[in-house]
């Protein structure tokens, strides 16, 4: 018997070092990300993500901070680089759980990380699928305030080309505000990006 609970007692002592070890460096990992040093962002969670076969989060910022890099990135080639990175990392998540919708949501990102960067050769190949992206995303979580927002927020960004009503995309992004303020993140480490830039959105609508 003794033995049994000093197995159980190491049992724990090796999963909370383990939490732990996880906690930490994610915790880094972000610090790095916000000091604007995403090469060693991605890099650590790269290795946490090797570490940690159980959670898709390190992966997904490893696919959150490649792209949004690609926002402010003039050179194809590394906006290329940073795209298929990212694309990478997801694809890793993907296979193991189609049910997750912020999984979705970052696909629909990467998707418009291409239409962003050269608009006129990606615009007609790549809106089809990030509305796709949107919509799985949303059926999985109609909750969701980064799907919801992102499908609108999306359609907004080309509404001077395409000319379609305004009014109802915008009426989404009220709605994504709503649940943006009603979101509870799972872990602390759990998406709860958007609610900013939806407010930004918001005040252009008005």
């Amino acid at each position: 018997m003794k033995k049994i609970i000093t197995l159980i007692a190491l049992f724990v002592v090796v999963i909370t070092s383990a939490q732990t070890q996880f906690e930490q460096g994610m915790t880094k990992a972000f610090g790095l990300w916000k000091e604007g040093k995403n090469t060693e962002a991605s890099q650590l969670f790269e290795r946490i993500a090797a570490a940690e076969k159980n959670s898709y989060l390190p992966n997904y910022y490893i696919a959150l901070i490649n792209t949004t890099a690609v926002f402010t990135e003039k050179d194809k080639t590394k906006i290329d680089l940073l795209l298929t990175k990212a694309q990478d990392a997801l694809d890793v998540e993907l296979i193991k759980d189609q049910t997750n919708s912020e999984l979705y949501v970052m696909q629909a990102l990467i998707y418009t990380g291409y239409v962003v960067a050269d608009p006129m050769t990606n615009g007609m190949k790549y809106s089809g699928k990030v509305m796709e992206a949107y919509a799985k995303a949303k059926a999985l979580d109609p909750n969701n305030p980064r799907a919801v927002f992102g499908e609108a927020d999306y359609q907004l960004g080309g509404a001077k080309w395409t000319g379609v009503d305004t009014k109802p995309l915008c009426a989404q992004v009220d709605k994504s505000i709503e649940l943006f303020n009603n979101f509870k993140p799972a872990t602390p480490f759990s998406p709860k990006w958007g609610l900013e830039r939806a407010l930004e959105i918001q005040k252009t609508c008005k």
